[in-house]
């Protein structure tokens, strides 16, 4: 298994060069073909109009808005290609972000977004985990500040036997492989039959060997069950790049629910997490 579709989410924002930064170098290393994807939000029509209000004037300064917008993420786009040779499309699309990337993603093996900002308008909040939730494929969510070394070399594997930490385990699998160490951290383990086996992180360490991942295994505690600082840290503790995690929760009709671990980690982020639902 590898990564030859890469699915970049393209926009004007501030966070984008960093985003695009990622996913380039990505691409060269799996030599993989790389998208940008721009999607154009639909017209929100005001809530409240006085009778004999024209739309007019709204829509004309939203299409001349999208329009503007399509073309600083289409220039943003080249420009972090430049100097690169792959294999690219530029892919415009009208919808909201999480829908276009969503449908689109189905026929990548690897997305990448950017964290959500409380203020940065081309992406509104909820869009990584909503993409997550409904694509089905695994998602790289690069923090708005960016990643300060390469993907990869020094990996954490959250890991609670559950079936979404087994999906982001498999789907991860490309950089396991290639990663010079990866901890498989387990926090506050259960042992019982349908999960951990009697040395919990034991079996999916075994697993991961016969890939020929080069893997230990930390057992930890969390204080108050503050599952999502104690990653954070440990993160920090092996100066890991890369985190890999299930994402745990629902989507349905827009309305967001997630596990606590996941809105920490997503809120939080110190260094780029790849997770699966």
């Amino acid at each position: 298994m590898s990564f030859k579709t890469i699915l970049v989410h393209c926009d004007a924002g501030t966070a984008a060069p960093l985003r695009l930064e990622v996913a380039t170098q990505l691409a060269s290393r799996f030599d993989a073909s790389l998208v940008g994807v721009h999607a154009t939000p639909p017209f929100a029509t005001p809530l409240f109009m006085d009778d004999g209000f024209s739309m007019a004037p709204l829509f004309e300064a939203y299409e001349e808005a999208a329009t503007a917008a399509k073309a600083a993420s289409r220039a943003v786009f080249d420009r972090a290609l430049k100097g690169k040779h792959l294999s690219t499309e530029w892919r415009p699309m009208d919808g909201p972000v999480d829908d276009v990337m969503t449908v689109c993603g189905r026929y990548a093996d690897l997305l990448v977004v950017g964290q959500s900002q409380v203020d940065d308008a081309t992406q509104p909040g909820g869009v990584p985990e909503s993409i997550a939730l409904a694509s089905g494929r695994p998602v790289l969510v690069v923090p708005f500040v960016g990643a300060d070394k390469p993907l990869g070399h020094v990996v954490m594997l959250c890991w609670n036997a559950s079936r979404e930490s087994a999906r982001a385990a498999a789907d991860a699998l490309p950089f396991l492989k290639a990663a010079q160490k990866v901890i498989v951290l387990v926090v506050e383990p259960k042992v019982s039959p349908e999960g951990h086996g009697e040395e919990p992180g034991a079996d999916v360490a075994t697993w991961l060997a016969r890939h020929g991942v080069k893997v230990i295994v930390q057992r930890d505690v969390a204080p108050d069950a503050d599952v999502g600082n104690i990653i954070l840290s440990r993160a920090a503790d092996h100066d890991v790049d890369l985190i890999v995690m299930g994402l745990y929760g629902h989507s349905r009709l827009r309305e967001m629910v997630l596990g606590g671990v996941s809105w920490t980690m997503l809120s939080s982020m110190t260094v780029p997490v790849l997770m699966a639902h």
